[in-house]
């Protein structure tokens, strides 16, 4: 929601963190170090939520930052450097030019179809009622409105999603161990 007293400051902040938030994710996708990569990431988490802060949900904001640029990408870094991939120079990228070509051609794909969609209209299944979000805000507050379809509607989901993300760390942490094994 626009503030309509100052629309110049926040439509300058809007854009602003919208174009940190895409240069920090193409420097986040083209870093060579580890390290780098996740710092850039913490960067794109800041300014994403940046962008929840000035959309009036400042709840959502707050998790973002608490929760993906805090907990989690702690939790990368740990695993990044228990898997001591070493100096940036020496990983080398065995994937070729194919894979790099395939992945602008589907970026390409994947931005036509954002654009063809914020042009088009939205099918009325799909829409949210005009007032829906405000009077969920009035009637369960802002951690109400996002808790209670996440833990009724969404829980299975949500609950996968904590598995998954222990699995891959898991996973990270077996890779690891399985070097150090072979440089013994």
């Amino acid at each position: 929601m626009m503030e309509p007293h100052y629309p110049l400051f926040y439509q300058f902040h809007f854009y602003f963190f919208g174009v940190v938030s895409i240069a920090s994710a193409l420097a986040f996708v083209t870093r060579k170090s580890p390290v780098a990569a996740a710092l850039w990431l913490v960067n794109t988490m800041f300014s994403i939520a940046a962008l929840f802060v000035l959309l009036d949900a400042e709840f959502i904001g707050i998790m973002q930052v608490l929760v993906y640029a805090g907990a989690i990408m702690v939790v990368f870094l740990f695993v990044v450097m228990l898997l001591n991939l070493g100096h940036p120079s020496e990983i080398a990228d065995a994937r070729g030019k194919w894979p790099a070509f395939a992945a602008v051609v589907i970026g390409i794909a994947m931005l036509s179809m954002i654009m063809t969609i914020s042009r088009g209209r939205i099918a009325g299944t799909f829409q949210v009622p005009a007032g829906f979000a405000v009077q969920q805000m009035n009637r369960y507050g802002a951690v109400g409105s996002v808790a209670r379809p996440l833990f009724n509607e969404y829980l299975l989901a949500f609950e996968l999603t904590s598995v998954l993300l222990l699995v891959a760390i898991a996973g990270a942490v077996v890779l690891g161990r399985r070097r150090e094994a072979d440089a013994r």
